[in-house]
């Protein structure tokens, strides 16, 4: 048992009051929002809910990271839509199978770790502009489908009714916790919404509204599809698309909780944990998803910091889809709109406002293109993508202006650069500018302690060095190269003549 608890927790004791609550709140947020996606990309409503049930319980149970939440994330299907819509649900479930199979390989692989390879303000940019999407997508709930299948906004009384509810329930969440802490204060949102509508039999728009949620079992399904190449050529860019937005958003969203929770997690098991759920999705009729923000910010502010609010999660939507879909049916989106508007608002990082002057204006532009990207395009991979390379770009301009050449005669009559900076593509064209060749004498040492050769662009520069002093009869020697610099010549079979000390430097690799 001890065991087992300390699974569930491996940061300290489980409240089990607080998980439990959590874990209900947690599936009332998660079913409009699956429900919504499913329907938005032509889905039955049940196909949602399964893969809110199944990410979720997967998830919960292998995953990286106590306290995270998954479901059938818009993000993911969102990328699929035109696949349902040319080929039908059955290469879509295939592509889920295909897609856990890409994110399981990730994890087994250790690939998980290039998630720290994302710079601060890609970070602010991708939950500013999920942010937004979050809000925006709450707004779209003031909208209503009439007989002719017509989509309008609420006008007049009903749209009153609708604010006023929503105002409510978000004062609900901003004063209750002033109050007490002791239940969520979305989860007595929801129930203190709900019971106004029912008291003072107030018309306003349902969680029935969307969709029913009443369905059984999720039954096993292998996808009906030839199983050939032309259907691989299909649903490969499909599900290389869906498993890379859904690391990318999974991955960042455990980053997140890292820092809420001051705890860490395993992004390798994350990852593989993500890939076996994607996997039973697409076996068992879901649409599969990926880590929710949302959610995992409502989990993480009701005070959950185990396994277990996100298993009570999973298997509240399950019984829903069995017993209590009646119930759960008359639900005011109001109510549920409201909380998630100000978990929009949270999510927000209004800290970016604070510290843009104080921010380099690359990072400010990096910041605001991701944003951008993810609330125009709703491509979270692309956006992040675009803000890591933008980063990576201005991070190598700048170092390829600090690379510098100290020049000395030693006591033998050779001459001596003495590299600072790194050597790599960035850097060449600067370090071959520091070398006068014509006048330099019989000797040449290139001093690299200070420096690095990092890869090919500069083993490349250093080999035509080499050969431009040979031409003049003349000897280049390198000296103090670090033993993986000498490795990466070694390989690349260059001329180099390199001279070995015992002042050579080593770099300490910090341990796993």
């Amino acid at each position: 048992m001890s065991a087992l608890l300390r699974y569930l927790n491996p940061h300290g004791k489980i409240n089990y009051r607080v998980e439990i609550l959590a874990g209900l709140t947690v599936a009332m947020t998660m079913i409009p929002e699956s429900l919504s996606f499913a329907i938005l990309a032509g889905l039955s409503p049940l196909t949602g809910l399964y893969a809110a049930f199944i990410m979720g319980l997967v998830t919960a149970i292998l995953g990286g990271r106590p306290g995270m939440i998954s479901g059938g994330a818009g993000a993911t299907v969102v990328t699929l839509i035109a696949l349902i819509s040319m080929h039908g649900v059955e290469y879509l479930f295939a592509t889920v199978v295909l897609a856990g199979i890409i994110q399981f390989l990730v994890g087994a692989f250790k690939f998980g770790k290039f998630v720290r390879l994302i710079p601060q303000p890609v970070m602010y940019g991708f939950l500013n502009g999920l942010a937004v999407i979050i809000f925006m997508s709450q707004v779209e709930q003031f909208k209503i489908v009439d007989a002719s299948g017509a989509t309008h906004w609420l006008s007049g009384p009903s749209a009153y009714v609708m604010l006023g509810l929503t105002l409510f329930a978000a004062f609900v969440v901003y004063v209750f916790p002033k109050i007490s802490k002791a239940i969520p204060a979305s989860l007595i949102a929801i129930v203190a919404t709900f019971l106004v509508v029912y008291i003072f039999r107030i018309d306003t728009k349902t969680v029935g509204d969307i969709a029913s949620v009443k369905g059984n079992l999720p039954a096993f399904h292998i996808p009906q599809i030839p199983f050939n190449w032309e259907t691989l050529t299909i649903i490969f860019p499909f599900a290389l698309v869906m498993a890379s937005v859904g690391m990318i958003e999974s991955l960042l969203t455990l980053s997140m909780v890292d820092e809420l929770s001051n705890t860490k997690g395993n992004a390798n098991r994350e990852a593989m944990a993500q890939g076996t759920a994607n996997l039973v999705n697409g076996f068992f009729g879901g649409m599969g998803g990926c880590a929710m923000v949302a959610q995992t910010l409502v989990n993480i502010n009701a005070g959950s910091r185990s396994r277990l609010s996100g298993i009570i999660g999973a298997l509240t939507i399950l019984t829903i889809i069995l017993v209590a879909s009646p119930f759960i049916e008359q639900i005011p989106m109001a109510a549920l709109v409201g909380v998630m508007m100000v978990v929009a608002i949270g999510t927000f990082q209004w800290v970016s406002f604070r510290i843009i002057t104080k921010m380099p204006k690359s990072d400010i532009f990096v910041g605001m293109l991701v944003a951008l990207i993810t609330i125009v395009l709703h491509n979270l991979a692309l956006a992040v993508l675009v803000g890591v390379v933008i980063s990576a770009l201005v991070f190598a301009w700048d170092n390829a202006k600090r690379i510098r050449a100290r020049k000395t005669i030693d006591a033998a009559g050779n001459k001596v650069y003495e590299i600072y900076g790194p050597l790599f593509f960035g850097s060449v064209t600067g370090f071959l500018e520091k070398f006068d060749i014509n006048e330099d004498p019989q000797y040449v040492i290139v001093d690299f302690k200070e420096s690095k050769i990092t890869d090919m662009s500069a083993i490349d520069a250093v080999n035509k060095l080499a050969e431009k002093y040979q031409s003049q009869s003349k000897i280049l020697r390198l000296r103090h190269l670090s033993e993986d610099c000498k490795a990466i010549l070694k390989k690349a079979d260059s001329p180099v003549q390199i001279e070995s000390s015992e002042n050579d430097p080593t770099y300490k690799v910090m341990p796993k």
